[in-house]
């Protein structure tokens, strides 16, 4: 990637994104902000969104939006990741779909470190956001599972 905008080889910083772990992508955005005294994630939408080859083909396809969203997904650790997607679900359009697949597919210690992390980085609790943002059958599911592994001693 460039310093001074002036484009970016995408294929190549998804070829190096892909073929690394959560880890070793974290450890590219910190050495990132080290280098150039920038954040890495900021930088990759500016950077995608201007690339104009790249936008016309996911354009066509409708894909753009999806495609640069799941790219900048890649670079949180796996709890950040989860707790932006639940923001993002629980905001304007509630996405239950995505709500119910985070929350029913963690484990109680997952679920826990994305509780705490919520809270660190929205100031407000996760459960608070989903009893104000759902409603029905749905929020009671939800919520349950959200809650349930408090009785298994994560509390």
């Amino acid at each position: 990637m460039c310093k001074y905008r002036w484009g970016c080889d995408t294929i190549a910083i998804i070829g190096i994104l892909a073929h690394r772990d959560a880890s070793q992508r974290a450890l590219i955005e910190q050495e990132y902000k080290v280098m150039y005294s920038e954040d890495l994630n900021k930088r990759l939408s500016a950077e995608l969104t201007g690339d104009v080859k790249l936008i016309d083909i996911m354009y066509l396809r409708g894909d753009f939006k999806w495609f640069q969203k799941a790219l900048l997904l890649w670079m949180p650790d796996p709890a950040r990741r989860d707790a932006m997607i639940l923001r993002e679900a629980l905001s304007n359009n509630i996405d239950l779909k995505a709500i119910t697949e985070v929350l029913c597919s963690r484990t109680p210690t997952q679920l826990y470190q994305l509780k705490q992390l919520y809270i660190a980085l929205f100031g407000v609790y996760l459960e608070h956001d989903i009893q104000s943002q759902t409603s029905g059958d749905h929020k009671k599911v939800i919520f349950i599972s959200l809650v349930s592994f408090n009785n298994m001693g994560y509390n």
